[in-house]
Order: structure tokens, then sequence, then C-alpha cells
């Protein structure tokens, strides 16, 4: 064989060990990692961004994950007042179409469009929450409320003077529900014969029917209430009207709305949930994970109002607190739930 093709050969053949290597290397190492110059987020909100609970607590995470991240290489943008699942959808396919890496879609409600759009846009990262069903490129999000809310039933039962404490829910759903059952239960492991009133008003949004039902707790006895979701701001309204009559939150830190009436805040900490999403979608782990939100793991954090807990927590209570949320941490209460 002359020189020439004995060095033909060789060449090939080396090429061919450097594909080989070179397929090892791209398949080899698990997923594979997404690069974007700039990851575009689409938050789409049932209600305002400031309505001072469940909508305005996520956009104010998405907006500090952004400046967390850096603002040249994290682009936001709000679609607000969608509680329209129908409508919901459209927008989050148009998101999906103009090329947006992440859509978080704020609301239980949102399930069906979130999975039937996601089918069609696969590198794309979908999120939603309070929920459970996932898909390879959907992440869920289940913030346990009821964890907290046992807490803060437990604290209700120490300071109602009235034995009477009462619950405006907005709709027997996510973790809404969930909240509810947290807070009777701690209620009932203190003073099983407190009188919990309990109502419903069939909407997240209805503060002005979260008010009316809030007033008729107050007239039959009720001296703590508390609630979730966007309506309890309506309800948090008529607590403030009532001296000596106070009001457990939950979502974000709502104590600016009656700093006389309000004892503490449950707030989520959504930031922390969209780095993880982002972290995973840099990772090439679009979705396929239902993220947790507890006390536990740190993102849900107890806001006392300062202003109250100097006057209404005594020592006894405030080790109440403590020992209370220890076991709740650690597991040693466990809220049952439906």
């Amino acid at each position: 064989m002359r020189r020439e093709e004995k060095t033909r050969r060789f060449l090939i053949s080396l090429l061919v060990v450097v594909f080989v290597l070179g397929l090892t290397a791209s398949y080899g190492c698990g997923k594979k990692e997404t690069k974007v110059e700039k990851i575009k987020i689409a938050l789409i909100l049932p209600s305002t961004k400031d309505d001072m609970s469940w909508s305005q607590g996520m956009y104010e995470g998405v907006m500090d994950a952004q400046k967390e991240l850096g603002v040249d290489n994290v682009e936001v943008n709000v679609t607000e007042q969608m509680p329209d699942p129908v409508n919901a959808g459209a927008a989050i396919r148009d998101y999906a179409n103009k090329g947006f890496n992440i859509i978080i879609a704020h609301g239980s409600q949102y399930q069906n469009p979130v999975m039937e759009v996601a089918k069609d846009f696969p590198n794309v990262t979908f999120a939603y929450g309070t929920a459970f069903q996932t898909a390879t490129n959907v992440f869920a999000y289940d913030p346990e409320a009821q964890d907290g809310a046992y807490i803060f039933g437990v604290l209700a039962a120490k300071l109602t003077k009235t034995k009477t404490v009462g619950i405006v829910g907005p709709v027997k759903t996510g973790d809404a529900i969930k909240y509810n059952y947290g807070f009777k239960q701690g209620v009932d492991s203190i003073d099983p014969s407190i009188k919990v009133l309990e109502s419903y008003t069939g909407s997240f949004g209805d503060t002005i029917k979260a008010k009316e039902m809030a007033t008729a707790q107050i007239e039959a006895g009720a001296d703590i209430l508390t609630g979730t979701a966007q309506q309890s701001v309506g309800a948090i309204q008529a607590v403030a009207e009532k001296p000596g009559v106070y009001w457990f939150s939950n979502d974000v830190d709502q104590s600016s709305l009656a700093p006389d009436h309000i004892i503490a805040s449950q707030a989520y900490k959504w930031k922390d949930v969209v780095l993880y999403i982002v972290d995973n979608y840099k990772k090439g782990k679009l979705g396929g994970e239902v993220i947790s939100l507890s006390l536990s793991n740190g993102r849900i954090e107890i806001v006392f109002n300062p202003k109250l807990k100097s006057t209404l927590i005594t020592p006894e209570i405030e080790k109440l607190f403590n020992e209370t949320l220890e076991k709740i941490k650690n597991g040693s209460i466990k809220v049952k739930l439906p």
C-alpha cells in the first residue's frame, strides 16, 4: 500500500473516533443544557398585580427574581385580570407563539389550557398552581397552606374573647380549602368548644361579598377572622371597621391594609419558586415536578405585624407559637386533609 493511501485511511479513522467521542459526550451527560441569551418569562394573573394578595405575591416574586438574575438577562411580560380560563388559554398560546421560554399561569383554574397548549410547545416550560398534574414541560406548584393556618388557628383559640372565630373562604378548592382545614384543626387542638363560623363567596375575587360575609360573622360574635385569595381584601375592610376584631392573612403580608387589626400573615416566597424554575430550565429540565412551598423548606414564612405582636402576643403565646411551628416543621404535627 502506498504511503499516501495509509495516511488517508489513518485520518479517516481518526475522524471517526473523534465523532464517536463527541456523540458519547453529548448523550452521556444527562439532560442537555438550554443556552439562551435572554430568558423571556410570561406571567398570567387572574386579578391585578397590585391586589395585595395571590396575584401580587407572584408578580413581586417574578420581579424580584428578575432583579436577582439581572434585568438584562430576563425579560418579563405580564397579563392581568384573566379569571376566565378560556381567555387565559388564548394568552398562554400567544406567549408561546411569541417565543417566551417560561410561561407561568398563576391559578389552579388554568390547568386545562396549560396542559393543552404545552403539548404543542415541547421546548417551552409552563407552570401553574395550586395544582398536582404535571407533564414533561409543565411544573405544578403547591403551597402547604394548611400548616401556617394550623398555627393561626392555635393563636386564634388563645386570643378570642368571644369563643367564636370565623373563616371567609373563596372557593372550596386548592390551597384555600387546605388553609381552612388547617385553621379549624388548630383551633380545635386548643379548645374544641370554640365555635368556627365558615362561609364561602364562591369566587376568588368577590371582595364585596367577602365584606358582607365578614360583617355577618362579626355580628354573630366572631372576634378573630381569617381567609384567603383576592377576595380577602374585602373581608379585611369589614374587620378594620370593628375595634377589637382581628384578622390572620394569607398569600402576602397584608398588615399595611389594617395595621390595627391584622395580627400576622402567612407569606409565600414566590421568588424562590421562580428561581427554581429558571434554574431547571437552564439545565434542560422543563417540567415534570410538583414544587412544594412549605414552612419546612423555607418557601413559606410567618410574618407578624410588629404593632400587634407587642400588644397581643404574650410570652406564653409566643412560646406556644414557637413550639407549634417547630412541630409543624419536624412533622410531629400533620394537618389532616380531605
